[in-house]
C-alpha cells in the first residue's frame, strides 16, 4: 500500500504515524522509500564505501542488530521488483511511487498545496486531509492513525489471516 501526496505533504510523518500502531497490534511492517533525486547510505572513508570503490557490484554489513545491502542498478528497479525481495512481514508501507498500480492512500495538506493529486480511480483506498475532496473515498484527519490502521486492517491484513 502506498502512501502518495506532493512534496513537504506529510508522507513520512503518516507513515511513522502508521507504524506503531500497526506494530502495536502484531503486524511484521517493511516500509520503502522512492527517492526521485538519487541517495547515497554509504559513507566515504569507510570499509563498506572502499568496498564498492574498488568494484563490488553488492556491498552487506551486518551486526546482532541489523543488516543492509548496497546494491549498484543499470535501472531503476520496479516498485514490485522490490516488493519480491522483501519476505517475511505482513505489510509493506511505500512512501511515493504515485504512479503505480497499488492501493494509496493520498495525504494533502490544503494550506501547502492548490489541488490533490488524486482523481477518482480503483486505486485511491483513503484521503488524509483538512478537507474532503468529494472523492468517494474515506477522509481521516493527519492524525487519525488508528482510523487509518483499522482501515488497512480491514483492507489487507484481514485477508492474509483468512
Amino acid at each position: 500500500m502506498s502512501v502518495v501526496g506532493r512534496s513537504n505533504s506529510g508522507k513520512t510523518v503518516l507513515i511513522c504515524g502508521l507504524l506503531p500502531e500497526l506494530k502495536k497490534r502484531g503486524y511484521c511492517v517493511a516500509t520503502i522509500k522512492h527517492d526521485v533525486h538519487g541517495f547515497d547510505i554509504d559513507k566515504p572513508g569507510k570499509d563498506t564505501w572502499k568496498h564498492s570503490q574498488a568494484g563490488a557490484d553488492i556491498v552487506v554489513i551486518s551486526s546482532p542488530e541489523k543488516m543492509a545491502m548496497i546494491e549498484k542498478v543499470n535501472a531503476e528497479l520496479t516498485l514490485d521488483q522490490i516488493i519480491d525481495r522483501i519476505d517475511g512481514v505482513d505489510l509493506i508501507l511505500v512512501e511515493g511511487y504515485k504512479k503505480n498500480n497499488k492501493p494509496k492512500i493520498e495525504i494533502f495538506r490544503s494550506s501547502i498545496h492548490e489541488s490533490p493529486l488524486s482523481v477518482v480511480n480503483d486505486d485511491l483506498l483513503a484521503f488524509v486531509s483538512d478537507i474532503d475532496p468529494g472523492l468517494g473515498v474515506p477522509v481521516f484527519s493527519p492524525n487519525d492513525y488508528s482510523g487509518l490502521t483499522d482501515l488497512i486492517v480491514e483492507h489487507f491484513l484481514d485477508k492474509i489471516c483468512d
